[in-house]
């Protein structure tokens, strides 16, 4: 496989949406597909398509196409989703128990192990099998369980703290839901998921199409 350097975020981006696509072909029985269908597909160009899978090797033939079994195979790896990752929730409201509950999680290895919350009427209750725990016991409680993920699900004014106890437990990634972004040491790595920011943006698009070309 080739060696991976400077990949920009935007490829990084599309990655999930290759498997998405991949997924649906493969689970439809297509065997093979050309870059120029899966472009149309996927609203890329067929060059795009070649240049993003250049970083990674060569997946296909030319005037062959590619193998859909083989090339998600790939993708799933270079995602590094064959292997497992363990969760830690921080938050066990509306958004924590969704993640909690999303079984698609677990199929592609990202298995929640814990919950948090202050709530003294969630701590104690059981969420697809977990246990919803004090988050005052959590340091205590990651630094025997180490986790590679901590999903961070509370409100703007508790998610700064959430982090650094999550990082002071162990935690190198975050996943974060709360609307604010976060301040984090060198060599954390923060995935934002700003759910309001998407609406407001779908919203801005709504009601100015001729800006948008939409």
């Amino acid at each position: 496989m080739a060696q991976r350097k400077n990949i920009s975020e935007a490829v990084i981006r599309r990655l999930p949406r290759y498997l998405r696509y991949l997924s649906e072909m493969h689970e439809h029985g297509v065997p093979r597909i050309s870059s120029r269908e899966l472009g149309e597909r996927m609203g890329l160009t067929p060059s795009q398509i070649r240049q993003d899978f250049s970083h990674f090797g060569e997946f296909g033939q030319q005037g062959y196409g590619y193998r859909v079994g083989g090339l998600l195979d790939a993708i799933r790896h270079i995602l590094a989703l064959d292997q497992q990752y363990h969760m830690a929730i921080v938050g066990a409201g509306n958004i924590g128990q969704a993640v909690a509950k999303y079984r698609n999680f677990r199929e592609h290895g990202f298995l929640v192990d814990a919950l948090f919350d202050t709530d003294p009427e969630l701590v104690g209750k059981t969420i697809e099998g977990i246990e919803v725990l004090d988050w005052n016991n959590a340091g205590m409680y990651l630094k025997k369980n180490p986790m590679d993920i901590g999903v961070i699900c509370v409100p703007h004014e508790a998610a700064q703290a959430a982090a650094e106890r999550l990082i002071e437990g162990g935690v190198q990634n975050i996943w974060n839901f709360a609307p604010r972004d976060l301040d984090v040491p060198e060599g954390i790595l923060v995935e934002n998921v700003h759910l309001s920011e998407s609406l407001y943006a779908l919203a801005f698009r709504s009601n100015h199409r001729d800006m948008t070309g939409s």
